[in-house]
């Protein structure tokens, strides 16, 4: 026969376990999303670093600029689809000084006659402070509209057109066939990324 005190600790017991196991599940959602996160900028960097070199192979004096650079920012795989309405989506880091000060999201729609699948790189190259600031400052980016960004040129030398590198915002854009010259980054939206 049960006791109503022995009933009560029965309760209790019963209780605490339950708290107990909502506890272990909180903190392994915690501990997962914590993980899951740090694997995404693991990924994200390692794309970086090999979209950077790629570029620096692609469009020469690349290299020099990036140097000159206030930051950089990196989506190093920006896929495109298509059917008549169509949409962008990526995510990159933004460096300065070769270190990572932020992880971002590129999305962009369209509608028209259009239709495919493709990926793409894009960098774009604050070469001044106030349009890296503006930019970091900024709740939600777009191109055209909160800056212009002056798509490279290469020069008869081959090298990238002295007006380009003039420009307070550059960007480059890389396929799988190399740069990119008749782009437009008008309308590219862009937002901080929480991971």
């Amino acid at each position: 026969m049960i006791t109503i005190e022995r009933e009560i600790m029965m309760i209790k017991t019963l209780m605490a376990m339950m708290l107990s196991f909502m506890i272990l599940g909180c903190t392994t959602t915690s501990t997962d999303s914590l993980k899951n996160n740090m694997s995404e900028r693991q990924k994200i960097n390692s794309q970086v670093n090999e979209t950077l070199v790629q570029l620096y192979k692609e469009a020469k004096g690349s290299e020099q600029m990036a140097l000159q650079a206030k930051g950089i920012l990196i989506f190093p795989s920006v896929y495109t689809a298509a059917l008549v309405v169509g949409g962008e989506y990526g995510k990159g880091a933004l460096r300065i000084g070769n270190k990572n000060a932020g992880y971002y999201q590129t999305v962009t729609g369209s509608l028209g006659v259009q239709a495919g699948a493709q990926s793409k790189a894009i960098i774009l190259f604050f070469m001044t402070k106030e349009s890296l600031t503006d930019f970091q400052k900024s709740n939600g980016w777009t191109a055209g509209a909160h800056a212009n960004i002056a798509l490279f040129k290469v020069g008869a030398d081959g090298t990238i057109d002295t007006d380009t590198a003039k420009a307070s915002i550059v960007g480059f854009v890389l396929t799988n066939g190399g740069l990119m010259f008749n782009a437009s980054l008008n309308g590219t939206k862009v937002s901080k990324l929480d991971i």
